[in-house]
């Protein structure tokens, strides 16, 4: 007999968990199902895993850098493997948290793939394809991520050829790294490597590092991550890949001609695809288009009525956090109430490379070319108090104003902790707040919050920390 809810989540990450407990809630009869671990790709094999990665790399990094601050220390070696083991640990500790939410909300948790049989019912199979449980709702909603996209040149094999899964659960560090792709899995991951001692080279087509990135941030990180030893290959792309006994030759077209590089395994960081297969959807009419479910951007329901899809398998931005608000909004709809609907050009993008990058709103050259008259505003980080003190002064603020009306249109950073520093562009955006409101907003000394306020200064021919002559009207 089929179990009846009113609600049924498939997937269990940022979208699909939030989905389901805002679901229990609002008083909807509700299960989710999930065929790994609760909490999705985010907990367990992405972001908190990664960050947690992040985190000991960084604590090396410092500690290499500990005579800086009057600290004599003897020699430090890094264990990968503990390195890796508490990386696990992490993300272990945090699906179990996603046990208890489902627990405490009364959430029924099936374990196992679900496939669509007809649009109000789909059948939970496990690893043998036997069927486990029936599931009939009023409203399903599809929550069930992406995965890494795999080039037809770069077939993964787990061992020389390897995603970002992969990449973070290897059980022996490799001398040697080419890593393919600059966005964000590609420069954290290059990072983490890199510190602890691997020789790592990023090949990435675009040219710049982060290529969704504002140009002058793409550049600045490369810089550093010149400056810090990382070999470049910009305007490039991989056109072979052979096995050599052990290792890997990459043969690699850049704008000066072929080259070829000799590695120990190949990390393809080429971005992400949806999880639309194999989920019966065509046998139902839902809508896919290039690797995604077609669904409306308020609703989020699908081409079949009932029907909703969220976070990554509906589409770009790949990110968690739009997940999530997508799964509040999708429920709180189903509920009658009239939430506001997501503001698409007001999400935020952080990478946690280091330094950090962080972003939201249009990059200088979107706005221009949107026709915007544009002021720019920009602040180092190296006159900053904080960032002295800390011994972070790399990177800046850059910010973006409309200048006829003030309007905010975009703000991108680069440097320590920036990751922690965007959330008040994106409220400011929110709240259409000017610039010249952030300038009268008494922000605290000594912060990195600061270089937000004297970027927007500077944009308005107000600062007063860089020397910059006063510009006459």
């Amino acid at each position: 007999m089929a179990k009846e809810v009113d609600v049924c989540v498939i997937g269990s990450g940022p979208g699909g968990y939030v989905a389901a407990i805002r679901a229990s809630q609002l008083g909807f009869k509700t299960a989710i199902i999930e065929k790994r671990d609760l909490g999705g790709v985010c907990l367990n094999i992405g972001c908190i895993p990664t960050k947690a990665l992040l985190k000991s790399a960084e604590t090396l990094d410092n500690l290499k850098h500990a005579e800086e601050f009057g600290f004599t220390v003897s020699e430090v070696k890094a264990d990968f493997d503990k390195i890796i083991k508490r990386s696990r640990g992490v993300a272990d500790k945090q699906s179990k948290g996603i046990q208890f939410l489902m627990k405490t909300n009364k959430i029924d948790v099936i374990m196992g793939h679900g496939a669509f049989t007809s649009a109000k019912e789909l059948a939970v199979t496990d690893g043998d394809g036997k069927t486990v449980e029936t599931v009939k709702a009023k409203h399903f909603i599809i929550a069930t991520g992406a995965r890494s996209r795999e080039l037809p040149n770069l077939k993964f094999d787990g061992e020389t050829i390897i995603n970002s899964e992969r990449a973070m659960k290897l059980e022996n560090q490799p001398k040697r790294m080419v890593i393919v792709g600059a966005g964000a899995i590609g420069v954290e991951f290059a990072y983490f490597y890199k510190t602890l001692g691997t020789e790592v080279t990023i090949v990435e087509m675009q040219k710049t590092l982060v290529p969704i990135e504002d140009e002058e941030i793409g550049k600045e990180l490369g810089k550093i991550y010149k400056r810090a030893g990382y070999k470049l290959m910009l305007e490039s792309t991989v056109e072979k890949v052979e096995k050599k006994g052990k290792n890997v030759v990459v043969t690699v077209k850049t704008p000066k001609g072929t080259e070829t590089l000799e590695t120990d395994v190949v990390l393809s960081a080429v971005g992400v695809v949806g999880n639309i297969e194999n989920l019966g959807l065509e046998k139902i009419g839902v809508k896919t288009e290039k690797g995604a479910i077609v669904a409306d951007k308020v609703t989020y329901e699908t081409s079949v009525k009932g029907i909703y899809a969220i976070g990554d398998v509906a589409g770009a931005p790949w990110l968690a956090h739009k997940a999530s608000h997508e799964a509040l909004r999708c429920i709180e709809k189903l509920a009658g109430h009239n939430p506001k609907p997501v503001r698409y050009d007001n999400i935020p993008g952080c990478t946690y490379c280091k330094p950090e990058v962080a972003s939201v709103g249009m990059t200088e050259k979107a706005a221009k070319e949107a026709g915007y008259d544009i002021i720019v505003g920009k602040f180092p980080f190296m006159p900053n108090g904080k960032a002295q003190a800390a011994g972070h002064t790399e990177g800046f603020v850059k910010v973006v104003f409309d200048a006829k009306y003030g309007e905010w249109l975009g703000c991108h950073m680069i440097g320590h902790s920036v990751t922690d520093m965007i959330a008040e562009a994106v409220v400011a955006r929110e709240l259409e707040t000017t610039g010249h409101e952030i300038i009268a907003a008494v922000h605290p000394h000594p912060t990195l919050s600061e270089a937000v306020m004297e970027a927007v200064a500077e944009a308005y021919n107000e600062g007063v920390h860089l020397g910059t002559p006063v510009k006459k009207k």
